[in-house]
């Protein structure tokens, strides 16, 4: 299993499609959601309490989570020196990946870094300075023997250019990386009647974009060899070549990922942390195969690209903060991925009958958070 440890609410960034919201928006979650506001800033249970819950499950991997998890990073060496899992990994802004020593970053088996893109792009939304600060650690900590996954981890916005963004990151002349996910920011807050131009980038720029970036990684297989690490083409692409029929929710929550919150209750996803009706346990009086299940509701049990999509967002499917209108763009996007995957599908499988690739190229570590269904 997969979890998600929220260290701390607390950030040294304030990203325009995050905390930035907060300044601006009136409603900060959807009437019908009730959240606990006493959930403690920080991590605040036993580590024994941690540790004794961990222990019962074999697979474990923990992920460190915020907030900013770097800003407790006395933290991360007391579990990581203490915690019985398999695997660690981190997800942080990485600008403050300096307060971790070589040990300590060497040991992760995953690093997601929150950037956007280009210079330009990355600061305009997390900060002036953001992305040098990011490139320059990302090459230190790469000096210093770190030689496991980099994941770039994008939010994507009306200002990005998907295709540019994600084509610069993968051939970065300041640092390349080899494995790229993104989350759209849609259907998140309850903010669609100020995003007037949505609807508009999403059919003009964004997926045009997707059926390009699809056909350049096509291309790619087909002149190299290699199937770069995209995640949410590498994730459903594997699926139709395996004809693995009706997938589940992708990132896992409620079912093969849990988040444990500061109080040491367990939710089905980062997002949703306070949202008390929806907790599947705490690692005080629960083991992780007595979690409670939290599945995919409403209007997507019927939706004709259920079985591609797996229900996208937990966390949207049940608060659903945007009007049918805005949900309909998003179902675009991903019924657009759909399109350009299943079409260029016929040319990968004729690639792997030629040996040009293999099955095995697009094996991948599920649930471990990156966006499949951006």
């Amino acid at each position: 299993m997969n979890y998600f440890i929220l260290l701390t609410d607390e950030c040294n960034l304030c990203c325009t499609y995050c905390r930035g919201k907060m300044f601006f928006m009136s409603d900060e979650s959807p009437d019908k959601v009730t959240i606990d506001d006493t959930l403690p800033c920080d991590f605040g249970l036993s580590l024994k309490h941690l540790y004794s819950f961990l222990s019962k499950d074999k697979d474990a991997v923990l992920t460190f989570y915020g907030g900013e998890p770097l800003m407790r990073s006395d933290l991360i060496r007391e579990i990581m020196d203490n915690a019985p899992v398999k695997d660690f990994a981190i997800q942080t802004n990485a600008t403050l990946l300096y307060l971790l020593e070589s040990d300590y970053l060497n040991k992760f088996k995953s690093i997601f870094a929150s950037i956007d893109g280009d210079r330009e792009t990355t600061d305009n939304c997390r900060g002036f300075g953001t992305y040098d600060k990011v490139i320059k650690n990302l090459k230190k900590i790469i000096n210093n023997g770190y030689g496991n996954e980099i994941i770039a981890r994008m939010t994507v916005t009306e200002k990005t250019d998907i295709y540019e963004s994600v084509r610069y990151l993968s051939d970065n002349p300041d640092f390349s990386f080899d494995s790229i996910h993104w989350q759209m920011d849609s259907n998140f807050w309850s903010d669609f009647k100020l995003r007037e131009n949505f609807c508009g980038w999403v059919k003009n720029s964004y997926n045009p974009g997707i059926r390009r970036l699809v056909d350049l990684w096509t291309d790619t297989m087909k002149k190299e060899g290699r199937v770069m690490r995209w995640y949410p083409f590498v994730g459903t692409m594997q699926d139709v070549l395996l004809k693995n029929g009706s997938s589940p929710l992708r990132c896992g929550c409620g079912v093969n990922s849990y988040s444990i919150l500061q109080d040491g209750n367990l939710a089905p996803c980062p997002c949703m942390a306070g949202m008390r009706d929806y907790y599947c346990g705490h690692i005080n009086s629960d083991t992780p195969q007595s979690l409670k299940k939290i599945e995919i509701a409403g209007d997507c049990i019927n939706c004709d690209i259920l079985n591609f999509c797996g229900g996208r967002c937990l966390y949207s499917n049940l608060t659903q903060p945007w009007p049918p209108e805005g949900r309909r763009a998003v179902y675009e996007t991903v019924r657009n991925l759909k399109f350009a995957i299943e079409k260029n599908s016929v040319f990968v499988k004729e690639m792997i009958d030629e040996g040009i690739v293999s099955l095995n190229q697009f094996e991948h570590q599920k649930y471990n958070g990156c966006e499949i269904i951006p």
